[in-house]
């Protein structure tokens, strides 16, 4: 179990960032810390967290009530580095999720929807230059990435913007020339105008690099399928994946 542990490394950084929210920090939030990087590693169920942690429920209800309160998001926010913007992806992937997270009587309200693979979450994701994360937008697996793709753009500061033909839309376009974001995105095949101004082949070759965060992200067992039925507490899990990815804890 201690390689799925906080490093004393990773805490010396994560320690002063938790000091600066409203919190209680006492000598058991690494201990805390460290159940909720279990649980993120592992996805297995709360109520199987080793007895070293303490009681789950006491844990489980700690995390509840920080997604709820934004906590997690706000810590990835202050750990999340300076940004690369002279272009950014976007793309999304998609999630199933797990029967166990499926009893919600408001499936829309928290993001599982019925998508071909069955019920599912998707990810929308905006990255930087170097494929980390910027933020995210969870939406049902069903929802097409056209729908998403504006309110991504709303983080975007950069100069260019790759995306794959999903994004290709009059709309999106639009959105992104009044920005004064260059649009790296080729058109869809059925396109009834072909041309496609400023659009750079080579650009378009590095789009790997945020199908390669995702493949990061799903390296965590509970990101790789969704065991929560809240939308709050599954978000939270992905934030503390992009905590990682970034290598600032």
């Amino acid at each position: 179990m201690l390689r799925l542990m906080i490093t004393d490394q990773m805490w010396s950084r994560l320690a002063p960032i938790l000091k600066e929210f409203k919190i209680h920090f006492s000598n058991r939030i690494r201990i805390f810390m460290d159940a909720v990087f279990w649980k993120l590693r592992t996805g297995a169920p709360w109520r199987d967290l080793p007895t070293e942690f303490g009681s789950y429920s006491t844990v489980f209800n700690k995390f509840n009530r920080w997604s709820k309160l934004g906590i997690w998001r706000e810590l990835f926010l202050k750990i999340r580095g300076e940004l690369d913007n002279e272009w950014n992806f976007i793309d999304s992937t998609i999630v199933k999720a797990h029967q166990h997270s499926v009893n919600s009587k408001c499936k829309k309200e928290e993001c599982i929807g019925r998508a071909v693979c069955g019920n599912s979450s998707k990810i929308h994701m905006i990255a930087d230059s170097h494929g980390n994360p910027i933020d995210f937008i969870l939406s049902e697996g069903q929802v097409h990435d056209s729908r998403i793709g504006n309110q991504l753009i709303e983080a975007s500061n950069a100069e260019n913007l790759i995306a794959d033909r999903a994004y290709s839309n009059k709309k999106i376009r639009e959105k992104l020339a009044d920005k004064n974001i260059q649009a790296i995105i080729p058109k869809k095949k059925n396109s009834i105008d072909k041309t496609n101004d400023g659009f750079d082949m080579h650009l378009y070759k590095i789009r790997h690099l945020v199908e390669n965060l995702f493949a990061r992200l799903k390296q965590f067992r509970s990101i790789a399928s969704r065991y929560d039925k809240s939308k709050n507490n599954f978000a939270s899990m992905v934030y503390m994946g992009c905590c990682i990815v970034w290598g600032k804890i």
